[in-house]
């Protein structure tokens, strides 16, 4: 009779078991991933936070989160927002006051009010400078330029012009939850006819101006002159009533003693009359 020799120790299902902690490790792993993006979250320097709560009301708009380590609820979200300066660039063709195109570079610094984000990402989102800053500053800057002519723009009256497309913006947007710092007029591109007649003639006032500047000189200077000789006059009139025979005689006197307490040898040659002083020379 033949034996056979069952092994009562072998399990059928070994393979499937390591199979499914290998699934619950994987899926371990991933839950961890996806919880580590969501519930700890670290707010950057120059950044504040507003917390989305998807079952407690949403955003909680007057609690504001500094930089810095946060945990948040999986289910739940952190938006951050950048509070520093930001600038930006455009560039857009305007109409003069007489009806000529020009295309004009514009810059603006500008920043979320840091205390407001909750209120700005529930009116307004993160897109804010698309949607508030640059249209105002479009509307601005067409209706500001539109009241001045292009030699105005190109050189006498730019930086009143760039204030006051400015203060225009400023005051459209002052209640949106944004502080603009600067808006500045970077070029101004005219037509190359227009721009080369208002270098012309910018050339022709400043001539113009030396011009004055060097008569205006002269005329100075001949003035100094006229008042110098009048004081030497003057001078010479008020020296020549002081003076007397007396006067100059005691002068000569003081003269005369000078020259003799020098120890040099000398000449002396008396005068002719009664009036005469001695003159006195060196050998």
């Amino acid at each position: 009779m033949a034996t056979i020799n069952i092994n009562q120790n072998k399990n059928p299902f070994q393979g499937t078991n390591i199979t499914k902690y290998i699934i619950y490790a994987f899926l371990a792993i991933l839950l961890f991933s996806l919880l580590t993006n969501t519930t700890f979250i670290t707010i950057p320097p120059g950044s504040k936070g507003v917390k989305f709560k998807r079952f407690a009301g949403g955003i909680n708009k007057e609690k504001i989160y500094d930089q810095g380590f946060h945990v948040v609820m999986p289910w739940d979200d952190m938006i951050v927002y950048d509070v520093r300066t930001n600038e930006s660039t455009g560039t857009m063709d305007v109409l003069s006051k007489n009806g000529l195109s020009i295309a004009v570079e514009l810059s603006y610094r500008y920043m979320p009010q840091p205390d407001k984000i909750g209120y700005l990402h529930d009116e307004i989102g993160p897109k804010y400078s698309d949607r508030i800053i640059t249209p105002e500053i479009r509307s601005a800057t067409r209706e500001v330029i539109g009241k001045y002519l292009p030699e105005e723009l190109y050189s006498t009256k730019r930086e009143a012009i760039q204030d006051e497309i400015f203060t225009q913006t400023q005051k459209a947007i002052q209640s949106k939850y944004i502080t603009l710092d600067a808006i500045l007029i970077r070029s101004v591109q005219l037509p190359d006819k227009l721009k080369a007649a208002i270098e012309q003639k910018l050339e022709e006032e400043q001539l113009a101006f030396q011009f004055d500047f060097k008569l205006e000189r002269e005329r100075k200077e001949a003035e100094r002159k006229i008042i110098e000789a009048q004081a030497k006059a003057d001078a010479n009139r008020i020296l020549n009533a002081s003076l007397s025979d007396k006067i100059l005689k005691d002068k000569g006197i003081e003269a005369t003693l000078e020259l003799a307490q020098s120890p040099n040898s000398k000449v002396v040659i008396v005068g002719g009359g009664g009036e005469g002083l001695p003159l006195i020379l060196n050998n």
